[in-house]
């Protein structure tokens, strides 16, 4: 069974600034540093992957999105800034994907296929944006968590990749993010902050259950490897803020160091393709059987 390894690319300092205090932040070259480290990695196994690409990084960082198309990797859109669909009209969302899907294609001259939307914000709630997606031109999307969660999810919905009759009268392919039945329970498995917080025996036997029976879809974000993070201070943010970003920050920390050797591991013990490649085989599969 072929994997599909999915990167989002997005820069941790401007979104914690601007997410979890409020205070405008640009992306940083912390973004380019640790992009480049999973680019080399990638070459050194001959792994090739999707790239989310958030729309605001494409911008200010254009050269990074040319460099991983040229290392034969394949580019999707993350939408322009990271707001989660949740906070958006139908209006302010399709504006948000059809700039980022543009940007993108500029810079490769290549049609993007694929769409996630930041923090899996596609639920019950939010299901009319897989119309927009289709509308505006993409052929997949990769946003559901079919499980029941605190911050995103959706209950019931396919583990495996399927095709999804939309209210529009059009099509589009949701990639479900990968998960486990764990006493009854449909959990997590795979992603980035679940690799980090477990053993990596957890992770492994995860992907080897999942792959039984349907492609892992495992996804992380370039800051994953990033020690820097330790050395943010607080000093300088009010006592709320300072409270709000110990939280956050100290799980953002835990067990970041074990993260360049669990990565190798997978690299070495997985077989993994760019998200586009592992659909036509899952779609294909799959109408063979019908």
């Amino acid at each position: 069974m072929i994997n599909a390894l999915t990167i989002d690319v997005e820069d941790y300092w401007s979104i914690f600034f601007r997410d979890w205090l409020n205070m405008p932040a640009e992306p940083s070259d912390a973004v380019v540093k640790n992009t480049e480290w999973f680019l080399e990695t990638l070459s050194n196994y001959n792994v090739k992957a999707t790239f989310f690409m958030l729309g605001e990084v494409a911008e200010k960082f254009p050269s990074l999105v040319r460099r991983i198309a040229d290392c034969g990797h394949e580019i999707a859109s993350h939408g322009s800034s990271h707001k989660q669909i949740f906070k958006l009209t139908e209006e302010e969302f399709r504006r948000e994907i059809v700039g980022c899907k543009k940007r993108l294609e500029d810079i490769v001259s290549k049609v993007v296929l694929g769409y996630r939307a930041p923090a899996f914000s596609i639920t019950p709630q939010t299901k009319w944006a897989l119309d927009i997606l289709a509308d505006v031109g993409f052929e997949y999307d990769s946003s559901v968590f079919p499980i029941s969660g605190r911050r995103y999810g959706w209950p019931g919905f396919s583990k495996g990749i399927c095709k999804l009759q939309l209210a529009s009268g059009e099509e589009i392919i949701e990639v479900p993010i990968s998960t486990v039945n764990v006493f009854g329970r449909s959990l997590p498995a795979a992603g980035g902050g679940y690799i980090r917080h477990f053993p990596y025996i957890v992770t492994k036997l995860a992907i080897r259950h999942i792959q039984k029976t349907r492609p892992a879809i495992v996804y992380m974000h370039p800051y994953e490897i990033d020690m820097a993070l330790k050395e943010l201070t607080f000093n300088h943010l009010s006592l709320c803020n300072k409270m709000r970003s110990f939280k956050f920050h100290f799980l953002q920390l835990r067990n970041r160091k074990t993260m360049v050797r669990k990565i190798g591991m997978l690299l070495s013990e997985f077989k993994f393709a760019p998200l586009r490649d592992v659909i036509k085989t899952a779609i294909k599969t799959e109408e063979g059987i019908k």
